[in-house]
């Protein structure tokens, strides 16, 4: 079963806009879980403008089904996953300035730095996810690195998607081949929606984990929460309900 993890990042951004604490990030997390999510996925960046460092110790406490933090590793965020000890740690190449994570990896430069920190999040449990496009070269380096899963970058897939959804998911299948084939786990996000969604997952079935936030709650302020959520558990089944 490929499980669905809720990215509350922008909902942290609506309550920052206005200050105070509505709408609650830690209700939400917990709403999602009731409505049938999987896992709580949260990326704090370093000027804190969405999710804060406080909010992933909040979350912490109350978040009872698996909890993936991602983000670049600065020595602030390394510190924050030995402390927290998430269920899972998603790490990607942003720039502190960055509006979104836009690009994967390149873990043949960077093989033995994502090593270090894949040993490092090892020791105290953490399963490790790193961010990566799909360049079979770049897939196996980050097998090499000891790494449990990879994380597909789905941007490229989700453009592409409305004028020719073959040829958009054809690099994604062969990516998601090779990381099948070296044991590593898989997981996939960015600009995954109700409306591609199912066809990434038909087409690869053994997909551990899809992690999607922007298009999820936007949907929810035309469905609502839960109806979003259930339809976008729906897209991860043979015979989605749309």
């Amino acid at each position: 079963m490929t499980k669905l993890s809720v990215n509350i990042n922008k909902v942290a951004t609506i309550r920052n806009a206005r200050g105070g604490n509505v709408p609650d990030v830690v209700k939400v997390a917990l709403d999602c879980e009731k409505f049938g999510a999987d896992g709580i996925t949260v990326h704090p960046r370093p000027d804190e403008r969405h999710i804060r460092f406080k909010d992933v110790n909040d979350l912490k406490a109350k978040v009872r089904t698996e909890f993936n933090i991602e983000g670049y590793p600065t020595q602030k965020f390394i510190d924050l996953i030995m402390t927290i000890r998430p269920t899972q740690v998603t790490l990607v190449p942003d720039a502190p300035d960055a509006i979104t994570s836009n690009a994967g990896w390149d873990t043949i430069k960077n093989q033995q730095f994502l090593s270090d920190l894949v040993d490092e999040f090892h020791e105290v449990g953490v399963r490790t996810s790193i961010f990566v496009g799909t360049d079979l070269k770049i897939i196996e380096a980050a097998a090499k690195t000891g790494t449990d899963r990879i994380e597909l970058y789905t941007e490229p897939y989700a453009s592409d998607y409305t004028r020719n959804k073959e040829g958009a998911i054809a690099p994604f299948i062969e990516a998601a081949k090779l990381a099948k084939k070296l044991g590593l786990g898989l997981n996939a996000g960015h600009d995954l929606s109700l409306e591609n969604l199912h066809y990434l997952y038909k087409n690869i079935p053994w997909l551990d984990e899809v992690s999607i936030g922007h298009a999820l709650i936007s949907d929810a302020l035309y469905f609502g929460l839960e109806k979003t959520i259930k339809a976008y558990k729906s897209c991860l089944t043979e015979t989605p309900e749309l």
